[in-house]
């Protein structure tokens, strides 16, 4: 019967953002305030001077992904103040530079929300 069986038990077992994100929507959607696109992002990325950025490589990039944790090992680093007092603000994240990558995660968990891709390229 329908809702029963393994096909319901596959999604009972996990988290809402895992949900959320295996049904195509990001935990970025579930953030309250307003949003940023990657145009955006870009734009202050060049009024910045903050282009020129490396990408991950794609071992570690693919495992970039809204809902999933940092990759181990993963290079991060702060974008300066005035960059990030531009984008933004939601409390208990951070905006962190991943390679040319501009990532929102949770600061406890380092749970990814958003990825904007090739921000920093």
């Amino acid at each position: 019967p329908e809702g029963e069986g393994k096909a319901a038990d596959q999604w009972s077992n996990q988290s809402p953002a895992q949900t959320t994100a295996d049904h195509g929507a990001t935990d970025a959607d579930q953030l309250p305030g307003p949003r940023i696109d990657r145009a955006t992002a870009r734009r202050l990325t060049i009024d910045h001077q903050l282009v020129g950025q490396q990408a991950l490589p794609p071992g570690i990039r693919k495992n970039l992904a809204s809902g999933g944790p940092l990759p181990p090992g993963i290079a991060k680093r702060f974008p300066p103040a005035n960059f990030i007092g531009q984008l933004p603000e939601y409390p208990g994240y951070e905006w962190l530079m991943t390679g040319s990558d501009l990532v929102l995660a949770e600061t406890v968990s380092g749970i990814v929300a958003d990825v904007l891709m090739e921000v920093f390229e």
